[in-house]
């Protein structure tokens, strides 16, 4: 019981994440639409989610250090976290990205 109260305070009030695509491809919007769907099943309204397109914006991969793409960043809670691919492997992203789901 104590260990999932301390598990209770530590999640975030909100996950911000990043999704970098490159245009309106299909692997791009099944990676959006996947991590929308993700977001809404397992997150509800605790996360937030900027899509950068890297063929209107390439300056912006610097900063996340993207070498592939679709790819999604978990901004905040810190540490950052990468997934590359269309994050359709449900588990694997909420594992990789460390994203809490709510308790059901």
């Amino acid at each position: 019981m104590e260990q999932e109260s301390e598990r209770l305070l530590k999640e975030p009030d909100v996950y911000k994440l990043r999704l970098y695509i490159a245009g309106q491809t299909p692997k791009s919007r099944l990676a959006f639409n996947n991590l929308k769907r993700i977001c809404e099943v397992y997150l509800a309204s605790k996360c937030q989610v900027e899509t950068i397109d890297l063929l209107k914006h390439p300056q912006l991969a610097k900063e996340d250090q993207i070498l592939a793409i679709p790819t999604v960043v978990r901004k905040f809670p810190l540490p950052v976290r990468k997934i590359i691919g269309d994050v359709s492997n449900t588990e694997r992203v909420l594992v990789g990205l460390d994203l809490v789901p709510l308790k059901e």
